[in-house]
């Protein structure tokens, strides 16, 4: 009989990227490197991911899913940026890879579910629409994703550790208090533009300093499933 496939050996194969990234960044993962911290063989590999590109696009979707799962099953916004901060800390490399040029293609037009997640919620919270707190987001994932990589990087332990993850969620449940006490909106320099669009996926939008704008064009869909575009 012929040998049965893995169905497991995708997620082995992504987790084995996830390591060999965290550890060496973009020159130790190579192809042939995958398949052999994931146990297979390279042909294999390449039956599943066209190259190292697809497979860094694969994991992150997966990762972001993951996290959106994670971030669903919370009611609330401190709830929420509880669960962020947990999941950052499970799954550090895989973390660590899905921001890595988060601010570039492809990943800058690539789907933002728990972004959308947190954005919703504040719009239930304080008003308006999802899009008009997308700068007071961006400072609440600065701050959770700030701790997270101080801890993971930083080798934050024991009560250290503790005390650096009750007070990212207490920085976030005050700048949130703030931006509710606040009725001109709390922000320095210019106003969002309406035009700069982050995490909606082809919606996304970015004026670059030229006055142009970056947006994905023409790309074909990652082999990735079921993942959500909220």
């Amino acid at each position: 009989m012929p040998r049965q496939p893995d169905p497991d050996l995708e997620q082995l194969i992504l987790e084995a990227a996830s390591r060999l990234w965290a550890r060496g960044g973009e020159k130790s993962l190579t192809m042939r490197a995958v398949a052999k911290a994931a146990r297979t063989t390279t042909p294999t590999v390449y039956e599943r991911f066209r190259d190292r590109e697809d497979i860094l696009r694969a994991l992150r979707l997966k990762t972001r899913q993951e996290l959106f799962n994670q971030l669903s099953r919370t009611r609330t916004l401190a709830q929420a940026c509880q669960a962020y901060l947990e999941f950052a800390l499970q799954h550090r490399e895989a973390y660590g890879v899905l921001f890595d040029a988060i601010a570039q293609p492809p990943s800058l037009h690539e789907p933002w579910p728990s972004f959308n997640l947190f954005r919703q919620r504040l719009a239930w919270r304080l008003g308006g629409t999802p899009r008009t707190h997308t700068r007071l987001m961006l400072s609440l994932w600065a701050l959770m994703h700030g701790t997270a990589m101080l801890v993971n990087r930083g080798g934050a332990e024991g009560a250290l550790r503790t005390q650096m993850f009750h007070a990212c969620i207490d920085g976030f449940e005050a700048v949130i208090a703030a931006a509710a006490r606040s009725k001109s909106g709390m922000h320095s320099g210019p106003k969002w533009p309406a035009n700069l669009i982050l995490g909606e996926a082809d919606r996304s939008q970015v004026l670059n300093p030229r006055g142009k704008h970056g947006r994905r064009r023409g790309r074909t869909k990652p082999k990735t499933r079921n993942q959500s575009h909220r």
